[in-house]
């Protein structure tokens, strides 16, 4: 099965444009492309997912054991012609001194072949000590060839090829000059996503035509059908099982250009442990489903908040179901939209309410990276395991202000920021608010035990 891993010396290199590229233009060609994100990014899986016409997957050192993350790529490679890991950050950086959970030991991992994407602008005869050094870094790592970068033109070009070619033994599998037409709009958490626009096929067709015309298409897949093949699933670490319940339970979900930040595995598992998962808009929608609870995952509500806000039936409805003690999860822009309100860039927009206090943008994050939270007693959902700590990630710029001085937490945060430095996942009544993102991978099934939280609520 080939695979192959794309990654950069640091952030903002241009790895997301150039996979997006790939994905849709192998798709193109007849390929079933599956593609996987390092780390905890919501944003590039959904660009990538939908360039490649498969679901994008997140491999995470911090959430993830590694055998889990082994049995995740290989299940989710069955079927597919080829594989591609876009990498997070540079190459080698990572929280640990040895580099526990780089991209470079991802890549070991999986014995996946790694292209290295090169910003060029401003770069001439240094690209060689560059490439030296990565090389002699970690002689261990596949280093299969390179990819050159916003590069100014056919001169600046040649330029480097001659440089590379004389200097290094890696191959320059390509050559992408700097063009302003195909880049993504960012946000203050990285791209926009895919969800928000309409125009997102359409920068994708253009991202794959610059693709196909300056990358050696060819020679890359060559490059990656030499990986070898991941582990087979019978000889990979099992995967988690959802607990099963033959209990039917409705959850709505909120899918739009607000909301959309949900990991696909997560939204699996649920439908697998007997939750019909029902779309619904609190933008468009003036009637909220018939559903036994509401899950509101995060996204940008702030870009949205004055159609959120124009939207009185939806926020009625929302605000109705809280009160009648219905069953809510909330994450971050979740959690934002259920306060009272939202300040961004000087304007104001009334939100759902039903959690008092206001919400502020800020221009810096305000709670960036990996958490780390202990449960305390008021954490509403069932014990499934007797682990009582979790790993998660929060990205935030957004502050609660105000806030009701009566809450009460779920979560006591040993690492990161959540609500106040101490504190995270507002619980009232039926509703559970915080801005750390769960995923249900490493023994933490917060799917599982939200379903078991739901049935519970239904029978009384």
């Amino acid at each position: 099965m080939p695979h192959l891993y794309i990654a950069a010396p640091q952030k903002s290199s241009g790895k997301t444009t150039l996979t997006i590229g790939l994905c849709r233009e192998w798709r193109e060609r007849g390929l079933i492309v599956q593609p996987f994100k390092k780390g905890p990014d919501f944003i590039d899986p959904m660009w990538l997912s939908l360039a490649a016409g498969r679901t994008c997957f997140n491999l995470d050192f911090y959430t993830m054991p590694a055998a889990e993350i082994t049995a995740s790529f290989a299940q989710e490679l069955t079927g597919a012609d080829l594989g591609i890991i876009e990498g997070n950050v540079g190459l080698f950086d990572s929280t640990a001194l040895n580099g526990a959970d780089s991209n470079a030991e991802l890549a070991k991992q999986l014995k996946t072949p790694v292209v290295l994407v090169i910003n060029c602008h401003g770069l001439a005869r240094g690209i060689a000590p560059l490439l030296l050094g990565y090389c002699a870094f970690d002689p261990e790592l596949h280093l299969a060839g390179v990819i050159l970068n916003r590069v100014g033109g056919a001169r600046h070009a040649a330029n480097l090829i001659r440089v590379v070619e004389h200097y290094t033994d890696l191959p320059v599998l390509g050559v992408l000059e700097r063009d302003a037409e195909i880049s993504i709009d960012e946000r203050h958490l990285g791209l926009m996503p895919s969800n928000e626009t309409n125009e997102a096929d359409n920068w994708i067709e253009g991202i794959r035509q610059r693709v196909a015309a300056q990358i050696d298409l060819t020679r890359l897949f060559n490059l990656a059908a030499q990986a070898p093949a991941p582990p087979s699933l019978q000889s990979a670490a099992p995967l988690m099982q959802p607990l099963r319940n033959d209990a039917p339970v409705r959850i709505g979900i909120a899918q739009d250009a607000a909301f959309g930040f949900y990991y696909p595995d997560d939204l699996r598992a649920l439908a697998a442990s007997g939750a019909e998962l029902v779309p619904f808009s609190p933008i468009t929608d003036t009637q909220l489903p018939a559903v036994d609870a509401l899950l509101i995952g995060g996204g940008f509500p702030e870009y949205r908040m004055a159609e959120l806000a124009a939207n009185h039936a939806m926020r009625q409805q929302i605000a109705a179901f809280i009160a009648n003690n219905g069953v809510v999860y909330a994450e971050c822009g979740g959690l934002m939209y259920l306060c009272a309100g939202i300040t961004f860039q000087g304007q104001r927009c009334a939100m759902v309410g039903a959690l008092k206090a206001e919400i502020e943008m800020r221009s810096r994050p305000q709670g960036r990276g990996y958490v780390k939270l202990r449960e305390t007693a008021a954490f509403p959902w069932p014990m499934i395991a007797t682990e009582r700590e979790c790993y998660a990630h929060e990205f935030h710029h957004s502050a609660v202000v105000q806030p009701d001085p009566n809450w009460i937490y779920g979560y006591e945060v040993l690492r990161g920021v959540g609500i106040d430095g101490k504190h995270d996942g507002i619980v009232q009544g039926n509703v559970f608010a915080c801005y750390s993102h769960l995923r249900s991978v490493g023994g933490n099934q917060w799917t599982a035990r939200f379903l078991a939280h739901i049935r519970r609520s239904i029978k009384n």
